[in-house]
């Protein structure tokens, strides 16, 4: 009988290494290539990363250069006409400057949402009649609607602080001396 248990566990431990050892095989050959592909990108570090690295650094200006085209694109309530939502002569003259001069990745056109649906409608029109009549070089500016509005500030207030500025500014001179200590220019 001890011939026969010593048989059996013997049949049956050899079945069990027949049945893993393929996958076992499998798992090492995986292990050692992983062991192979960390080695190599160990020893490559931080080459495989700086592109990646690089991109998450410049995604956030990417948004503001976006963002600040968008609000320079943005045509607002002050260029459309309060009543039928005609564009005003500043307004075209807008509209063929980012028709004919932003550069041509950034010639959308932004309509700035109206009071009302019928509104918006006849500001969009209006802005799509005006690039109609543009002799547009490449491909026609797309018109879009948004409801960030730019931001603005009147121009007599802009102009105030540009006169302010100006008669504050000092008076330019040169310096008495050089970085060096040596006389400068200004020195009698």
């Amino acid at each position: 009988m001890k011939i026969n248990n010593t048989l059996t566990r013997a049949v049956i431990a050899v079945v069990a290494l027949v049945t893993t050892g393929t996958s076992v095989s499998a798992d090492w050959n995986h292990f050692w290539h992983n062991l192979h592909v960390g080695y190599h990108r160990n020893n490559a570090w931080p080459a495989p990363f700086n592109e990646a690295d690089a991109m998450n650094v410049v995604a956030p200006f990417e948004m503001m250069k976006a963002n600040g085209w968008r609000m320079h694109n943005t045509i607002g309530h002050e260029l459309f006409r309060p009543d039928d939502g005609a564009l005003m002569a500043s307004g075209n003259k807008r509209v063929y400057w980012i028709a004919t001069q932003a550069p041509q990745a950034r010639r959308t056109v932004f309509v700035l949402r109206g009071g009302s649906e019928r509104e918006t409608a006849a500001r969009v029109a209006a802005v799509r009649d005006t690039i109609s009549r543009i002799d547009v070089q490449g491909p026609v500016p797309d018109v879009q609607i948004t409801e960030i509005e730019p931001h603005h500030s009147p121009g007599a207030w802009a102009t105030k602080i540009n006169r302010e500025w100006l008669q504050n500014l000092a008076a330019p001179r040169l310096p008495t001396s050089s970085a060096g200590g040596t006389p400068g220019i200004a020195t009698p």
